[in-house]
């Protein structure tokens, strides 16, 4: 009866906000929000968030789940009388980005194309390290919304891949790592976030309030692509879950009930807290009773369209509990929600205070200066190897011919690009620099550096020890009208630094590379038979200069972070056998790729919230999977990386784990963490044996594609998808067998009429290779009785 009052009321509400989605594809209300239940191993620290709830009164309650003014991103109040210091969050997935004498890690996007499980966990454990040193309780990261639906979007960097098995094993991986640590992870943005174009309401001259756009997706592509690499994160134990700012299926993230209580809560049985993007909370009621836990930055006014207004939780939210329009029985639940996590990774049992410093570097950001200046706690302390190899892991060779990588102490080289030299316009703040090599996207996903080692100045210092002679351009400006610097001698290699920008609020408008890129490259090839490109950048790119014969080596070395120079030096002279796979597809033509960002701005259709309706048609097809429906033949495909070795696969063994499995899984009556048990049981076994057949040592990795049974399953179901890939090192002659179990959830689809995971009848095809287009081993297996 209560909860069917509450829903007539969101109607209510609906119908006066225009929330009802008219004609359009709109999200169904689902109520109430699910309640915690410490399933998955947090029942004690359930039982201890329940003590801690007991203790407050209604307003501690409102303000435990609003944000307050304080030194970090986000805070959550102190309550002294309860020894309760308060909770910090803080940015972001490659760095804690307000602190001084802290790392900046490689990009997300470099730790995918690594395909190093091992390195990725590496690197969550250094930045949760960071993270609790500096104070922070809780990590505003990983990232797998965006998941890259769009090759052009602007925070795809801070994500893994657009592939979800590839990017859900990774975000897992980070989040293991980090919570290991004692610090609380935030995978964001959920969900649907995959363009930065009009993600926030705006306003026309006249004042009235214009929607965001609203992502528009059913229900199979919904679960198959965007919600599978966050059933991986919520399965790994993930504390935290933030919202997204645009609209799916009509309704605002924060405030949509389908989304957050039906399937983040319900469906995948997440046990802790929703929090919101910065800004993206538009109401009250909605939001609580839609699922939303904890409102951000809360009491500091701070709008998403740049008007100030006050907090819809805090007080606001003391009153409607009050008044019965909210039962404390949700509130409570919100309390529960953010307190569990902080007993279950132990951040009452002595954490370390806030960096005083931190305040001072945030003052420092808007150039409003606090002196005396506060000393900073140094944590970056081993960190910068790590980085360092992950650098060079996650460079990938795309193009080497005749060999021309590594390079052997050659006499006279020559450097161009505004990618090569050191930062002009400092450290502090990643920006599109017309000179400066690029480590890092911009935005909240960025880091403050304490230094980055340019590829120039380990180019120099490399040569100085070689005795090479260099010379280098780094003006753009200046290669692109043919001013090569008067090079004499001519040098026997060319290395091009080219680079490509993107930060949060904004999407990219060109696939090639910025500043001239193609006529510097045409100047420079035009005088330069051997010439080795090198790209820095936020994500995928055209090569119309890749065919030229004299370029004869290409790298993608993604965003390496502060060791940048180091890492690709490593790579350049072979201290580092390449290893690297591309996490996306790189297409020979702009017109091949598939889902254009909607951008209606400057179009009289910008201020009418009813046209920014991006249409997810295409389905489950984005990167190779589209590439493979549409037999477009890409330059380099999904998972391509060559190596200064090479290797070959023998002997690959496919079997089901048991003899008949049911095509459903088998009912629960409780939902763990990640959804149904059943669903992360193992029910095919694979193996393959793969070997070093060159006479450098190097790593490759493995990559398994499964293709389902076409006659079985629904339209629209990809030719094949990653379900499995392992890096191996080998050394020259070395053999390794490698174990690729496939779960239920890897072979079944999403049945939208039965809303449950089916495995269908039939052959299933499984295909291993080096890349998606370079498989050498095929099997066959069927787990269902025709």
């Amino acid at each position: 009866m209560l909860l069917s009052l509450f829903a007539s009321l969101l109607a209510v509400v609906h119908a006066q906000n225009g929330f009802d989605g008219g004609p359009y594809f709109t999200s169904p209300e689902t109520y109430p929000s699910p309640n915690i239940t410490g399933a998955g191993g947090w029942e004690a620290a359930l039982a201890k968030a329940n003590a801690f709830l007991a203790q407050l009164n209604l307003t501690e309650k409102a303000y435990m789940v609003t944000g307050a003014d304080g030194a970090c991103v986000g805070t959550i109040a102190p309550i002294a009388r309860l020894n309760f210091s308060g909770l910090c969050l803080q940015d972001g997935p490659a760095a804690i980005r307000q602190a001084d004498l802290a790392s900046a890690f490689p990009a997300g996007l470099t730790a995918a194309a690594t395909w190093d499980k091992a390195l990725i966990y590496q690197r969550g454990i250094a930045m949760a390290e960071e993270f609790r040193g500096k104070g922070s309780h809780i990590a505003l990261g990983p990232v797998v919304g965006p998941l890259g639906r769009h090759a052009l979007g602007g925070r795809n960097w801070e994500g893994f891949s657009p592939d979800p098995y590839l990017t859900g094993m990774a975000a897992a991986s980070t989040v293991e790592a980090m919570q290991s640590v004692g610090v609380q992870a935030t995978i964001k943005h959920f969900i649907g976030n995959e363009q930065e174009i009009r993600r926030n309401p705006t306003t026309t001259p006249n004042g009235t309030t214009v929607a965001a756009v609203t992502s528009n997706i059913d229900d199979r592509t919904m679960h198959e692509l965007y919600l599978w690499p966050f059933a991986d994160t919520v399965k790994a134990g993930v504390a935290s879950v933030m919202c997204s700012y645009q609209r799916i299926n009509q309704t605002y993230g924060c405030q949509n009930s389908k989304t957050q209580n039906g399937l983040l809560k319900g469906e995948l049985g997440f046990q802790g807290y929703v929090m919101s993007d910065w800004g993206a909370t538009h109401a009250s009621i909605e939001t609580v009773l839609g699922g939303l836990d904890m409102d951000m930055p809360g009491s500091l006014s701070f709008s998403a369209t740049g008007t100030d207004r006050p907090s819809f939780f805090g007080g606001n939210l003391t009153a409607l509990v009050q008044n019965g329009t909210i039962p404390e029985t949700r509130l409570d639940d919100m309390v529960r929600r953010i307190m569990t996590p902080y007993y279950y990774l132990g951040q009452d049992q002595g954490f370390p205070t806030v960096d005083p410093s931190t305040e001072a570097i945030s003052n420092a950001r808007s150039n409003r200066y606090q002196l005396p200046i506060v000393p900073a706690r140094d944590v970056r302390a081993n960190h910068a190897g790590l980085i360092r190899v992950i650098g060079s892991a996650g460079t990938v060779l795309l193009k080497n011919t005749n060999n021309t990588l590594p390079l052997d102490k050659p006499a006279n080289i020559a450097v161009f690009g505004n990618d090569a030299p050191d930062v002009t316009n400092g450290l502090a703040i990643v920006g599109n620099s017309s000179i400066g090599t690029l480590m890092l996207g911009g935005g909240s996903g960025t880091a403050r550096a304490t230094y980055v080692v340019s590829p120039l100045s380990a180019l120099l210092n490399k040569a100085t020890q070689d005795g090479t002679r260099v010379q280098y351009v780094t003006d753009n400006s200046e290669i692109a009208r043919g001013n090569l610097g008067g090079l004499y001698p001519l040098p026997d290699v060319c290395l091009v630094f080219l680079k490509t920008y993107a930060g949060e609020g904004n999407d990219r408008s060109l696939f090639t590379l910025d500043y001239n890129s193609t006529a510097v490259m045409s100047q420079i090839t035009s005088v330069c038979s051997n010439t080795v490109v090198v790209t820095h950048s936020v994500g995928i790119n055209t090569m119309p200069w890749a065919d030229n014969p004299n370029v004869t080596a290409i790298l993608a070395a993604h965003l390496p972070g502060q060791e940048s120079g180091s890492s690709i030096v490593d790579i350049l002279y072979g201290a580092v056998n390449p290893s690297g796979k591309l996490p996306y597809t790189i297409a020979r033509n702009e017109s091949d790729y598939n889902a254009p960002i909607l951008n209606l701005t400057g179009t009289p259709d910008s201020y009418n919230g009813d046209a920014w309706q991006s249409d997810f048609t295409e389905g489950l097809m984005i990167d190779y999977r589209h590439f493979d429906n549409a037999g477009i033949e890409p330059l380099f495909e999904f998972g391509h990386g060559l190596s200064y070795s090479t290797f070959s696969l023998q002997d690959l063994t496919v079997q089901a784990v048991s003899g008949n499995t049911p095509s459903a899984p088998s009912a629960t009556d409780q939902v763990t963490p990640g959804g149904n048990p059943a669903l992360w049981e193992t029910v095919i076994a694979a193996s393959v044996t793969v070997s070093n057949t060159g006479d450098v040592a190097g790593a490759t990795v493995v990559q398994l594609y499964l293709s389902m049974p076409q006659d079985s399953v629904p339209s629209g179901t990809p030719t094949k998808v990653l379900r499995g890939f392992e890096k191996v090192m080998l050394q020259p002659g070395e053999s390794s067998t490698v174990q690729l179990p496939l779960r239920r959830r890897d072979v079944s689809y999403w049945d939208v009429v039965s809303q449950e995971w089916l495995i269908p009848s039939g052959e299933f095809s499984i295909s291993v290779g080096f890349s998606s287009r370079d498989l050498q081993a095929n099997g066959t297996v069927s787990l269902i009785s025709s």
